[in-house]
């Protein structure tokens, strides 16, 4: 797959999830989005992205309804090219302070807590991304410093306990700091909007799509699928 070919992108069907603004904006870019409940397509598709808006509670059983929820830990853990946004890197924690009991897929080993110090929830609006000058870089180099949209209540802020896995981390403030990003291979997850990000989030989707394909190139070239 060259550089500028088209791919294919798989978005989960959550049932919970408002995917039309996330599926244009990968579309502007060259990809073609359909939506997918199927476990075999979510396993072996190139690009895969897991968006989110509602509660954690929900989401997990749309995944666990439709047997999504051990093919996307799968993927993650082989940092194969998957996008998770809003609620969506939330379920890729091990619980949530939204819905207590609840168990989510466990990919980062961390539990989501309400965003705390905030002078207003939800926390609505653009904010600063920042990267630590300190942090290793990253074997890709999806995220950059820059201004993105935010819609939340919910956070992750052990940021330490994510480094120590080998992802990197971006960190906003609003009252307290929080984690509003991680990538680690071709695996990124945002806690801000992308699609509704300007030139900002596009440019980080457009570098996702870049490594998904280079991803699939590479297993091709090796005898592999190409996802």
């Amino acid at each position: 797959m060259s550089a500028d070919a088209r791919i294919r992108v798989d978005m989960v069907k959550t049932g919970v999830a408002n995917v039309a603004s996330v599926a244009a904006a990968l579309r502007r870019l060259g990809a073609d989005v359909e939506l997918t409940a199927d476990a075999a397509r979510v396993r072996e598709g190139a690009a895969v992205v897991l968006p989110g808006v509602g509660s954690f509670g929900a989401g997990m059983r749309a995944l666990r309804e439709s047997g999504l929820d051990a093919v996307l830990a799968e993927r993650i853990a082989e940092n194969r090219p998957t996008l998770a946004v809003c609620l969506g890197l939330q379920l890729l924690c091990q619980s949530s302070e939204e819905t207590p009991g609840i168990h989510g897929l466990g990919v980062l080993p961390i539990d989501v807590q309400r965003l705390r110090g905030a002078p207003r929830l939800p926390h609505f609006g653009w904010n600063a991304v920042g990267l630590e000058s300190s942090a290793p870089e990253p074997a890709v180099g999806l995220l950059e410093e820059g201004d993105a949209y935010f819609a939340h209540t919910f956070c992750l802020t052990d940021a330490d306990a994510l480094e120590a896995e080998g992802w990197t981390v971006a960190r906003t403030d609003e009252g307290s700091t929080f984690v509003s990003a991680v990538e680690r291979g071709s695996v990124l997850a945002c806690q801000f909007h992308p699609e509704l990000s300007g030139p900002y989030g596009a440019a980080l989707l457009g570098r996702w799509l870049a490594s998904a394909r280079t991803a699939s190139a590479a297993a091709a070239a090796q005898g592999g699928p190409t996802w």
